[in-house]
């Protein structure tokens, strides 16, 4: 001990517990403050799979109005080359003063059922991924099943970008049991109705709309082939609506500050995605034991191309394998996946047998990865 006092300079002393306990003290007051650092974002290599699933119908609806980077200068003296330099984004959907989340997810959920060539009555499940729902309650999927005039289960989840994703895994559970025959998956998210118009951080992402697909039982081949749905709440607050909730209820000086909005950091959630996007796709492509050639097509969140580039070169994507929809109508956020789906799917790009990658990423923080087989 008093060769270890005496290495710290402090003095000697009889009564050693009291002297470790005094040079411990100067040490911790003396020890400087630790540096600011990046948060350490949190990564999994835990998957799963679901097989015995199929996706058999898409539907898609994005709102009438556009609003292009040229509106946004008008209106907010937004730079339009600087929008589409940065993030990829031309233009973008915006809802109509008479639209909500349940009413464009009703619009897809008929294409879906239409294009699934099923009845109505059929359908005994409504799982919606959306963070925007019409009300704190009811849900959103409550008021679809009301409008579809439905028997059907109808619940919301809320993992904002990756919304879509945690839906369908949910359903397929239902599904591949044998507790719903019939599952209508939605994703949509009116974002306009939380962000800021005149913030230039986050109003020019975001867009509309909403997008269903229908999932029943399918062969043992089929479905899911590994995914990973995961979640780093450390990262919350960098993309948020801090005032709304029971932490923090709306007073009208909150909402005259406008802390009811959408607020994000976006640099750290660049930066979080970056990695994210990446590293998910690569241990759902290891532990399904597939190659990126082996891929038909991959989906990815539309969120920002540079992101989606990045995915691209770091995992060695050819381009005609990527599916964008991102200039035309920005971050859909639970949307995003589906409307992309709907889109080549009315191109003729998916196949019975086709390998699909799909992966939503976003608020949360949030992601979802899944290699679905057709």
């Amino acid at each position: 001990m008093d060769a270890q006092i005496a290495a710290t300079g402090a003095p000697a002393s009889t009564n050693t517990e009291i002297d470790a306990e005094t040079v411990l003290r100067e040490m911790t007051a003396a020890a400087p403050a630790p540096p600011q650092t990046e948060p350490v974002f949190r990564t999994s290599s835990r998957t799963q799979k679901l097989l015995g699933i199929s996706i058999r119908g898409i539907g898609s609806a994005l709102p009438e109005e556009i609003l292009t980077n040229e509106d946004l200068k008008q209106k907010y003296g937004f730079d339009p080359e600087w929008i589409e330099k940065r993030t990829g984004i031309r233009e973008r959907r915006r809802a109509a003063a008479n639209d909500s989340t349940s009413s464009l997810a009703v619009r897809a959920a008929k294409e879906a059922i239409s294009d699934a060539g099923i009845s109505k009555s059929d359908i005994d499940l409504i799982v919606m991924g959306t963070f925007t729902p019409d009300y704190h309650c009811a849900s959103s999927a409550c008021l679809v099943q009301h409008e579809l005039d439905l028997d059907a289960a109808a619940f919301d989840v809320q993992a904002a970008c990756a919304g879509f994703m945690y839906a369908l895994a949910t359903a397929g559970q239902y599904v591949v049991t044998g507790n719903s025959r019939t599952a209508l998956v939605i994703g949509a998210d009116v974002i306009s109705s939380c962000a800021e118009p005149s913030d230039r951080k986050t109003a020019p992402l975001f867009g509309d709309g909403a997008g269903a697909v229908i999932v029943e039982a399918g062969g043992p081949k089929q479905g899911l082939l590994s995914y990973q749905l995961g979640a780093d709440g450390r990262g919350a607050e960098l993309l948020y609506c801090p005032v709304g909730g029971s932490a923090q209820p709306p007073e009208p000086h909150t909402i005259a500050a406008g802390d009811h909005f959408l607020k994000m950091d976006g640099r750290k959630v660049f930066k979080w995605a970056v990695q994210t996007v990446a590293d998910s796709i690569r241990v759902v492509l290891g532990r399904s034991g597939v190659s990126v050639d082996e891929v038909s097509l991959f989906v990815l969140h539309q969120a920002n191309i540079r992101i989606i580039d990045h995915a691209m070169k770091d995992l060695g994507i050819p381009g005609h394998k990527v599916v964008n929809n991102l200039e035309r109508v920005g971050n859909t956020s639970a949307a995003s996946i589906p409307l992309v789906l709907a889109e080549a799917n009315k191109e003729g790009r998916i196949n019975s047998g086709d390998l699909i990658l799909m992966c939503g990423f976003g608020a949360g923080l949030t992601w979802g990865t899944g290699l679905f087989r057709w």
